[in-house]
């Protein structure tokens, strides 16, 4: 698998690999120290949640933990001072047969809001930032299809949430992916979302991409859509890119037809010092309609650090 596709879902990734012992060294050995007293904390604290389930401490599982914490610096020529601080932590169940998950993060408007591949938000504000908690249910997994549940809260509201994904091989270079997914809040009503992605294999190391979502809720007037188109690219093993063009917007609403930002970068990621550590740097030029338009540019610096065990 090319290592851009860490670029999409870099935890999974880092830790579908085989975990290998990293190799003390004395200039370093802080690093290492850090990595396994976060991956040991959150380790026990899954131990604890899922003895809960379980009638007798003899017939104790081994949890399967996933953390993410990241840090990002997000100047721009509008604003120079927003930095975002990041956790995400995904604990599997063992006596669920690791179907039943719990999602602990600050990140809960993401698969809502946001493409695949989208990294440059900076339309959010300090006062919609939600924490949130769930329990997640996989009924169905395969290579080429996912069907899950969840339930949990967001930002003080309940929700509940069902997403089918289907991916469809076209041919050897060639795909398609359809993801209809139907969630409700209790404060802000039902809604729902569908996804569309068609990529092409331009050679092993280079893919196009494309992403269309619409999304429409009781909580908003109108369907709010999002085009992403991307131009992936592994540089070598460890390094790999992204050139995009986005563009966002919304239809049948009050104001009819409208398109709120459009969104031009370069995202330059590499894996560097450990095997659990990551590093961004992506420049981007902005045009929101709210500045008539007008270019903002600005530059994204991000610090990625994955802790797994179990």
């Amino acid at each position: 698998m090319l290592f851009y596709f860490a670029f999409a879902n870099s935890a999974q990734a880092y830790t579908s690999q085989e975990v290998k012992e990293p190799v003390e060294q004395k200039d370093d050995h802080w690093m290492q120290g850090l990595h396994e007293t976060v991956s040991d904390s959150v380790y026990q604290s899954a131990q604890w949640f899922d003895s809960f389930f379980i009638a007798n401490e003899s017939e104790q599982q081994s949890p399967k933990t996933t953390a993410k914490i990241s840090f990002a610096w997000l100047p721009k020529s509008r604003d120079w001072s927003e930095v975002k601080p990041r956790f995400r932590v995904r604990v599997k169940l063992p006596h669920f047969q690791d179907r039943v998950s719990v999602v602990l993060s600050d990140e809960a408007d993401d698969e809502l809001n946001n493409l695949p591949l989208e990294s440059v938000n900076t339309k959010s504000r300090i006062e919609e930032e939600k924490f949130s908690l769930a329990l997640n249910y996989t009924q169905d997994k395969r290579d080429d299809r996912l069907m899950n549940y969840r339930l949990g809260i967001s930002g003080g509201d309940i929700f509940v949430r069902a997403k089918h994904k289907r991916r469809f091989n076209i041919s050897t270079k060639q795909g398609f992916l359809f993801e209809p997914s139907l969630y409700y809040y209790l404060d802000e009503g039902l809604g729902a979302k569908l996804l569309l992605e068609y990529d092409y294999q331009l050679s092993k190391k280079s893919q196009f991409r494309i992403n269309y979502s619409i999304r429409g809720s009781a909580e908003f007037s109108g369907i709010r859509w999002k085009h992403g188109f991307y131009k992936l690219h592994q540089i070598n093993e460890t390094t790999a890119s992204v050139l995009s063009l986005q563009v966002e917007g919304e239809r049948n609403g009050d104001r009819g037809f409208v398109i709120d930002k459009y969104t031009l970068g370069y995202r330059y990621r590499f894996n560097a010092l450990r095997d659990w550590l990551f590093f961004e740097i992506e420049p981007f030029v902005e045009f929101p309609e709210e500045e008539n338009y007008s270019t903002t540019p600005g530059i994204a610096l991000r610090i990625e650090g994955f802790f797994h065990k179990g």
